[in-house]
């Protein structure tokens, strides 16, 4: 199945970095030119923005083609994906969505996804729905009691950046993804559903924190999301209620060839609503890698 979009602009950009306070210059149409070897000659559009629309569209597609008892039986929502490319605003871009297949290995659903712009390939990986959750954490048992931290702690080699789920905050970052809020929030209709990846897309401004916290030199040294592996509990994100706290846990993993590796958890109170992984590369690398592709 093909997915066509007009793209996002600038606008929408915007209105979701400000929404999960990302204050990554490669959005910002006023900062993005002080990055040292910029090629994109513009701001970017964020990971987790087309990682939202890739989401609807293959809810969309599962609603459509998939038994519904089976999809309300799969309590994770597993995204496993591989960036290749940046899309910029005004740039038209497609999203291809393989048919679903059942993995009975990991007891789930399973759909190939392929996002391309006029440029070539932007990402690609797979959706998946399972019974389990795919990505390892540690046993939350030994977390402590999170609330009672203040912001900005270490905790167990974490860092802990808290923030809070605001109906109003998740409908603007809907529509920084062009997806209508209507699906997810009514208040005539008493509805209060947060869109799964929402809480997710606080990893950028908890990481973001934590650089900046070590002194990192976002001008000098800015780095490029490469890969995400994201299993979220749908169980624990039904149950989210406006102005529930989100304690957002990362923590560095062995790296290698210039790239950083990141465990990130996030709890909902204390209870584990995602766990990921999350890789980032050197801007510096990627502009050579290009260099290199063009001369091959």
């Amino acid at each position: 199945m093909l997915v066509e979009s007009p793209g996002f602009s600038q606008l929408h950009v915007d209105v979701a970095r400000f929404a999960t306070d990302d204050f990554n210059l490669f959005h910002d149409p006023h900062k993005w030119h002080r990055l040292a070897g910029n090629p994109y000659g513009g701001p970017i559009v964020l990971g987790f923005q087309m990682e939202t629309w890739v989401a609807e569209a293959v809810a969309a597609y599962r609603h459509t083609h998939d038994d519904p008892a089976l999809l309300a039986r799969l309590r994770f929502s597993h995204y496993q994906i591989h960036f290749a490319a940046a899309l910029k605003p005004g740039q038209r871009f497609n999203l291809t969505i393989k048919p679903s297949h059942w993995d009975e290995g990991q007891k789930g659903l399973s759909n190939r996804l392929l996002l391309r712009s006029d440029q070539g390939i932007v990402l690609m990986g797979h959706h998946r729905l399972t019974q389990e959750p795919l990505v390892l954490a540690e046993k939350m048992e030994q977390l402590p009691e999170l609330c009672a931290l203040p912001d900005r702690s270490e905790v167990m080699g974490y860092f802990l950046k808290r923030k809070f789920m605001m109906t109003a905050n998740a409908k603007n970052f809907l529509l920084g993804c062009l997806v209508d809020p209507i699906q997810y929030f009514d208040e005539l209709a008493a509805r209060t559903a947060f869109p799964e990846i929402f809480p997710v897309s606080y990893i950028s401004c908890a990481l973001l924190e934590r650089a900046w916290r070590e002194g990192h030199d976002f001008e000098r040294a800015p780095m490029v999301y490469t890969y995400h592996e994201i299993s979220i509990d749908r169980k624990v994100g039904a149950e989210i209620k406006s102005n529930d706290p989100l304690h957002l846990l990362v923590a560095p993993e062995n790296s290698s060839e210039g790239r950083k590796r990141f465990r990130c958890l996030g709890l909902i109170r204390n209870d584990l609503l995602f766990q990921a992984r999350i890789e980032l590369m050197p801007l510096a690398e990627i502009v050579r890698a290009m260099g290199r592709s063009k001369t091959a």
